[in-house]
């Protein structure tokens, strides 16, 4: 089976009506990953697959945008009647498991154990489910945060998280079929270089050799549609807009 990308949310930095934020449901080889947890998402997931089927979760970082419907997840699996037969993989950033506990007063998350095992992430981190390999590659973005590359039977996609220019994302999209690839910002402030301008992830995407750009997390300071035409000029090969409840086989 080959990977399939369907996009539960795009919105940045906060959820509009009918687009919740960053959010993605992976599935290929065998295995289904909620790839982040951006708000609204995980009632959109549940549009696709039964959550507690779930082979893993990867978070790409910790802002709000990406990880705050873990919140709504840990509710349905301990309480809502969604409670998966094991603990499900979670790889995240190393202080997820501590956010999360806060949230229900907790100093820790042993009283989730039984449904949510967290695995801290890091630079180079790979793992395999079935016929699905991941691995995750550290990004530019002003705190911990990471990109990541499937890979299953000959096909991969990569994906970029929220992150400024770096070598990581040209190296984690080399010659990937699909590159999910944020476009956040306008321009560039001075000094800072924590998100990508469509020219940016053009850029990225040419000089990785990826076969197609889907351009995704564009922020209130752009449309879609015209962040893709952006980037569409500087990658020079096909180039589209991730909208939400498209599915795409890669």
């Amino acid at each position: 089976m080959h990977l399939t990308l369907t996009v539960l949310g795009t919105a940045s930095p906060h959820p509009r009506p009918g687009r919740p934020c960053s959010g993605y449901l992976l599935r290929g080889g065998g295995a289904e990953v909620w790839v982040d947890a951006g708000p609204g998402t995980f009632a959109e997931l549940q549009r696709y697959t039964d959550p507690a089927r779930l082979t893993a979760i990867w978070i790409s970082h910790l802002h709000a945008d990406h990880s705050a419907d873990l919140l709504a997840a840990a509710y349905a699996f301990a309480f809502g009647g969604l409670t998966p037969a094991a603990p499900i993989p979670v790889y995240a950033p190393q202080e997820c498991a501590r956010r999360l506990a806060g949230f229900f007063g907790k100093p820790d998350l042993d009283f989730l154990s039984g449904i949510l095992d967290f695995r801290p992430l890091f630079d180079g981190h790979t793992v395999q489910h079935w016929n699905l390999r991941l691995t995750t590659r550290a990004v530019r973005h002003g705190i911990e945060a990471y990109g990541l590359r499937a890979e299953s039977q000959g096909s991969v996609l990569a994906y970029s998280g929220d992150s400024g220019p770096c070598a990581a994302l040209v190296e984690l999209a080399a010659t990937a079929d699909v590159f999910l690839c944020e476009a956040d910002i306008d321009e560039h402030r001075q000094g800072e270089q924590v998100h990508l301008t469509p020219e940016d992830a053009g850029r990225i995407a040419r000089e990785a050799h990826v076969r197609e750009l889907l351009v995704t997390h564009v922020g209130p300071t752009l449309a879609p549609e015209t962040a893709t035409a952006r980037a569409a000029v500087a990658f020079g090969r096909p180039t589209d807009t991730a909208r939400e409840g498209d599915t795409r086989i890669i």
